[in-house]
């Protein structure tokens, strides 16, 4: 076994990636305070082929060097709004057809490995401030809430790590 080198690795170019059908999701950042964990989900969009991010509230947008470190160019391919109130992204996604699913711990949320999507699902995903999460403000103008399961002690994922779980079983459930 040996790794492979770059050129083995089937990357697209630039010009492809944006002809390439999309993951149908959205993700929406409700203040995300860290520019390390914002330049994470870019790259992780970007490699799961996610539509949009939404960056709202106190979340910063690029460009920025910050969020360059980790999102290594990704903020430059996956297209990004700005939302000054993160209510304004996910009314406007409601209104052009998504559903919107808080990533929270919350009454009723459905667990991650339990949500099922169909076929035309064109669905948002709101991920929370490190500290204090999803707005519950934001949380009541969902559709509902999923809930990655936890077994230890703490029971919170840094956003980057939740993150890359939902996006990844949602693009397998999209995809395959």
């Amino acid at each position: 076994m040996r790794k492979l080198r770059t050129n083995e690795l089937g990357r697209i170019s630039a010009e492809e990636y944006k002809q390439t059908n999309k993951t149908p999701l959205v993700v929406v950042l409700d203040n995300i305070r860290s520019c390390n964990n914002i330049g994470s989900l870019f790259r992780t969009s970007d490699a799961l082929l996610i539509e949009a991010v939404h960056l709202c509230g106190i979340t910063a947008t690029p460009p920025n060097k910050e969020i360059h470190k980790t999102a290594l160019d990704a903020e430059k391919s996956v297209p990004w709004s700005y939302f000054e109130k993160t209510e304004d992204s996910v009314l406007k996604l409601k209104e052009v057809g998504y559903k919107v699913f808080a990533i929270e711990q919350v009454e009723n949320s459905i667990l991650l490995p339990d949500f099922e999507v169909e076929e035309n699902d064109r669905l948002a995903l709101v991920f929370g401030n490190e500290v204090k999460g999803v707005q519950q403000k934001v949380i009541d103008l969902c559709d509902g809430a999923i809930e990655i399961p936890q077994f230890g002690i703490k029971h919170s994922f840094n956003i980057s790590v939740s993150a890359g779980i939902v996006l990844w079983d949602l693009f397998k459930k999209f995809r395959y």
